[in-house]
C-alpha cells in the first residue's frame, strides 16, 4: 500500500494532520480493525466492468490472460478481490514495443482570430472527443488564452476510428456556447508493453482472507510503560504527535515487528491492544 493511499484512509490522522498549517515531523495514528477493513487494508477490489475486473476475471475463468497497457495495473503487495473471493495475480511483461501517444490541447482563442480555420461545434463532436473533451469544456472552468489544457488522448487504437483528431486533426476550432478554443495535437513515443495475468485463489470470502492476514501480521502490543501508554491512548482517541521518548519507544516497538507496509520513515502494522485490535500507522 502506497504511503498516500494510508492517508487518504479517512481515519483522524487525515483531519488532525490537516487542518493546521503543515504536516507534523512525526505522526502516531491508531484505527479499530474491522474485519471488513482488514481484508481492505491489504486488497484492492477493481470496479466490475474496469480493464483490471476484467483482466482477473478472464485469468480466472481461462488460466490466463494478456493486454497491452503502458504501465502495470496492480500493487504486486495488495491481492485483488474480485466477486467476493480474494486472488494473488501475478503480472509479467512478456515484450515491449514503442508506440505514438496523443494528448490534445485545447486553450481559449482571441477575438476574430479564428478567422479561415476549421471549427466544429462541441455538440456536433463524435463521442469519443466529447467525452474526453467534457471536464474541461463542460464540468469545469474552461482554459484560457494563456494556458492551455492537455487532455491525454493515447495511442490511436485505444481512441479507435471516431476521433476527429487523432490521429490527423480535422478541425482547428471548438466552438461551445458562442466560445472559440484552438486545438493543436501534441505526439510523443512511449513503450508499451504486453503483459500476460495468472490468478491464484488465496481466499474463498472476505472472513478467510482477514485471518490469512491476521495470522500472518497481527501481534498483541503489550507491557507498555505509563508514557507509552498514555502515547498509544491518545493515538486511539485522535493521533498523536510529539517527537519525545515515549513516542520514539512506541515506534521502536512496532518496528520490531512485521508491517503489512514500512519504509525508511513510515509505516504499518496490524496489532491487539486491551482488547482490540487497530490498523497503526506512524511517520517518524
Amino acid at each position: 500500500m502506497r504511503r498516500r493511499q494510508v492517508l487518504a484512509s479517512g481515519t483522524a490522522l487525515l483531519s488532525v494532520a490537516l487542518a493546521g498549517c503543515g504536516h507534523p515531523a512525526v505522526v502516531l495514528d491508531f484505527e479499530e480493525a474491522t474485519t471488513e477493513t482488514v481484508a481492505e487494508w491489504v486488497s484492492t477490489a477493481p470496479e466490475p466492468g474496469s480493464e483490471a475486473y476484467e483482466v482477473v476475471a478472464s485469468a480466472r475463468d481461462d488460466g490466463s490472460a494478456t493486454r497491452r497497457g503502458r504501465s502495470d495495473l496492480f500493487d504486486r503487495t495488495n491481492a485483488v478481490r474480485v466477486d467476493g473471493r480474494f486472488y494473488e495475480v501475478s503480472e509479467t511483461r512478456v515484450a515491449s514495443s514503442e508506440v505514438t501517444v496523443y494528448t490534445v490541447v485545447v486553450e481559449a482563442a482571441e477575438p476574430n482570430s479564428t478567422a479561415g480555420l476549421r471549427e466544429v461545434a462541441y455538440e456536433d463532436l463524435p463521442e469519443t472527443d466529447r467525452e474526453r473533451l467534457r471536464p474541461i469544456l463542460v464540468e469545469e472552468e474552461p482554459p484560457d488564452a494563456d494556458t492551455g489544457v492537455g487532455v491525454g488522448y493515447g495511442t490511436a487504437a485505444e481512441v479507435g476510428d471516431d476521433s476527429v483528431f487523432v490521429p490527423e486533426r480535422q478541425y482547428d476550432v471548438i466552438v461551445r456556447n458562442g466560445d472559440r478554443y484552438r486545438v493543436r495535437v501534441d505526439s510523443r513515443t512511449a513503450e508499451e508493453f504486453e503483459y500476460r495475468y495468472e490468478v491464484t485463489e488465496v481466499a474463498p470470502d472476505v472472513e478467510s482472507f482477514a485471518e490469512r492476514v491476521r495470522d500472518r501480521y497481527l501481534f498483541t502490543l503489550s507491557g507498555l510503560s505509563d508514557a507509552e501508554r498514555a502515547v498509544v491512548e491518545e493515538a486511539i482517541e485522535g493521533a498523536y504527535f510529539d517527537d519525545d521518548e515515549a513516542f520514539r519507544s512506541v515506534v521502536d516497538r512496532l518496528r520490531s515487528h512485521e508491517g503489512v507496509d514500512v519504509d525508511d520513515s513510515y509505516g504499518t502494522w496490524l496489532l491487539a491492544y486491551e482488547g482490540a485490535e487497530y490498523r497503526a500507522y506512524a511517520e517518524w
